[in-house]
């Protein structure tokens, strides 16, 4: 059984390098890139996989790190992620946002640093937060007084996203925003340079 899920996770390894980069920005694509994609059909690998996302609007640069759990047939939720607590929005760590430069979000001006990205799951609306603890397992560690930022969202109904995807994008010279997507659920956080 092993070598089978060897074999399968090597085959996946292969189409992924075939593939190799896309046309439009030469970059490569990774594991979860291709799930999401369809180009791997099945997504055998258990493990979160770590990923970045990353753009310049502006002077202002701005990096997200995280890891992107699968949905593998689960109830993602109200089940693997439950209503009304705080989630590191990804698995293993909590995010690493960093933003080079001061930026706006909701009117509210966000100092340059690393932040911690949690958020809130609820059934109608989540909640968005910038913590300034970013090195911390899960929401271990995780204090409320650690906050300073905190917006109410409304996720909306989306295509299927087997892994956990973040987006930077670029919306004008001086704008853009932070796009979530997983499972049937996606929302986006606009900001602007400052």
């Amino acid at each position: 059984m092993k070598k089978l899920i060897f074999a399968l996770s090597l085959s996946c390894f292969m189409q992924v390098l075939a593939y190799g980069q896309t046309s439009s920005k030469n970059v490569k694509l990774t594991y979860a890139d291709s799930i999401n994609s369809g180009l791997i059909k099945e997504d055998l690998k258990k493990a979160s996989t770590p990923r970045v996302t990353s753009l310049k609007v502006g002077k202002t640069q701005l990096t997200l790190n995280y890891y992107a759990p699968g949905v593998r047939g689960r109830v993602i939720w109200g089940g693997l992620v439950p209503f009304d607590q705080v989630w590191v929005t990804g698995a293993h760590s909590a995010n690493k946002f960093e933003i080079s430069s001061d930026i706006k979000i909701n009117g509210q001006v966000i100092k340059a640093g690393i932040y911690g990205l949690f958020t809130i799951p609820g059934k109608e609306k989540w909640t968005f937060i910038l913590n300034t603890n970013h090195e911390q397992h899960l929401s271990d560690d995780y204090d409320q007084k650690d906050d300073v930022f905190r917006l109410d969202i409304k996720p909306i109904q989306t295509e299927m996203t087997q892994r956990l995807t973040f987006e930077l994008k670029e919306t004008s010279k001086k704008e853009g925003e932070l796009v979530f997507k997983w499972e049937n659920l996606s929302f986006s956080v606009p900001f602007t340079t400052i």
